[in-house]
C-alpha cells in the first residue's frame, strides 16, 4: 500500500514505528526495548479496527526488520504477531531474527 508512511521514534532503550494511513487519524504501532547494541526486543504490534486489513502490521514488522538489518542488530520477537510473521518470511529474516 503506497500511502502507508513509517517513522520511528527512539526513547533511551524504548521505541517504536508508527504507521498512518493517508486520510486516516488512527495509527498502528510496533514497540520494541534495546536489550543490548546488537539486540532489540519487540514486543508489541498493535493495529486499531478501524486500519485492519490495510496491511500495516506487515508494513512495520518489515521496517523493523530492514532497520536491524542495516544497523547490524538482531531481533527477538516476544510479540505473537511479529513472531508470527518471522516464521512465514523465515528464510528472508532469519539473518536477523531470532526464532
Amino acid at each position: 500500500m503506497r500511502d502507508i508512511t513509517i517513522k520511528a521514534d527512539h526513547s533511551g532503550n524504548k521505541g517504536r514505528y508508527v504507521a498512518r494511513v493517508a486520510g486516516a487519524e488512527d495509527e498502528a504501532e510496533l514497540t520494541f526495548s534495546r536489550a543490548s547494541d546488537r539486540l532489540i526486543i519487540v514486543d508489541h504490534t498493535g493495529v486499531p479496527d478501524s486500519l485492519r486489513g490495510k496491511g500495516l502490521a506487515a508494513a512495520l514488522a518489515a521496517r523493523a526488520i530492514e532497520d536491524a538489518r542495516a544497523a547490524g542488530t538482531r531481533i527477538m520477537p516476544l510479540c505473537p504477531f511479529f513472531r508470527a510473521y518471522a516464521m512465514r518470511h523465515r528464510a528472508q529474516v532469519e539473518d536477523v531474527v531470532d526464532l
